[in-house]
């Protein structure tokens, strides 16, 4: 029985604001850490003693119905977890689970670019210290021409001068699907207890190395950032990410400090490493496109200084968005998944 209703009122609304704000937050798509876990139920065992207190009082009807939907909302976020969390939401994947799963493994990307960029490092020194090894490290016929012979030839070509060329979507999709297929290839040498990946990551790092080389040598450095970067600047990370993804399966296949069985440690990263592949494709698409629909074109017809000012500013934006995206505020954690301590790739975000 309540003995003084405006101090029940008072002393109980704070904890019904806070329950009801979790709610809201969870219903949005949030997850509970432990913590907020924790603090949910026992925000929802306050509510319900309070609601069987009020239930005693006859003359508060509203704030009664108001306990009543606060406490029904509680248990089913407590007792229906399992149904909600097997809807995929692509707005909540791509704000929060892509993201996330990206800095939950940051070590294993910082690596995969230290492979690529030795790569480069190795290809481009090749390149300057024996000009003939362009026959070998570059790949796509670049060792074929000059790189001013070319940029001769693409600057007066249609696109060069100003006439749209034909088969756009077939192009880009031809790109779509062979960057693709290596960035899979790359995720996919991950079982070889990573030793393919990293094989793969400095292979290509060799030939844009020695590309870009080539190009600095021949005085041709702002052709290649106005062609590379409109498109680069995406595709390069999503095959990095491709290597990332790579490193983190074959971390999980040697077991280094871990405990787990096999079955047991491919199932821990198997989300993950679904999820960057995944982030891998969308990024590949945009990259197809905007390498067929606008990097082809050079100048006369785009100024280099547009197109290398657009590549910036993608870089820039997919920089802020794999490290703020998702970012949890308060006691709710969209983390899909926990600290690991079993794993150097893994961080929280």
């Amino acid at each position: 029985m309540i003995l003084d209703l405006d101090r029940f009122l008072r002393e109980g609304r704070p904890h019904w604001t806070e329950l009801e704000e979790i709610l809201g937050r969870l219903e949005s798509g949030g997850v509970l850490d432990l913590a907020g876990a924790r603090r949910l139920h026992w925000l929802y065992e306050r509510a319900s003693a309070d609601l069987i207190r009020l239930g005693t009082f006859a003359s508060e009807p509203e704030t009664r119905r108001y306990l009543e939907a606060l406490v029904a909302r509680a248990y089913s976020e407590i007792h229906d977890t399992a149904a909600r969390t097997k809807r995929f939401r692509p707005l909540h994947w791509c704000r929060r689970t892509f993201p996330r799963a990206f800095r939950r493994h940051a070590a294993a990307f910082w690596l995969s670019l230290a492979i690529t960029v030795a790569g480069a490092l190795f290809g481009g020194v090749a390149t300057v210290v024996d000009p003939d090894s362009r026959h070998v490290t570059m790949p796509w016929g670049h060792d074929q021409l000059r790189p001013s012979e070319r940029v001769r030839q693409e600057e007066r070509s249609p696109r060069g001068a100003g006439k749209a060329g034909d088969g756009h979507g077939t192009f880009s999709g031809f790109l779509i699907s062979n960057n693709t297929r290596v960035s899979i290839l790359t995720m996919s040498l991950g079982m070889t207890y990573g030793i393919g990946t990293i094989v793969m990551l400095f292979y290509n790092g060799i030939g844009v190395g020695a590309i870009a080389a080539d190009y600095l040598l021949d005085g041709q450095g702002r052709f290649l950032a106005g062609w590379i970067l409109p498109h680069g600047t995406v595709e390069i990370p999503a095959i990095l990410i491709a290597g990332q993804a790579g490193l983190v399966l074959g971390h999980a296949l040697l077991g280094r400090g871990n405990n787990l069985p096999l079955s047991g440690r491919l199932r821990r990263i198997a989300p993950d490493v679904v999820t960057l592949i995944a982030g891998v494709a969308l990024l590949l698409v945009y990259a197809g496109i905007v390498e067929s629909f606008l990097s082809q074109y050079h100048e006369p017809v785009l100024p280099y200084a547009v197109k290398i000012a657009f590549g910036v500013a993608e870089l820039c934006a997919l920089s802020a968005y794999l490290a703020l995206s998702g970012r949890s505020r308060g006691p709710v954690d969209d983390d899909d998944g926990g600290d690991d301590p079993d794993q150097p790739f893994r961080q929280r975000p």
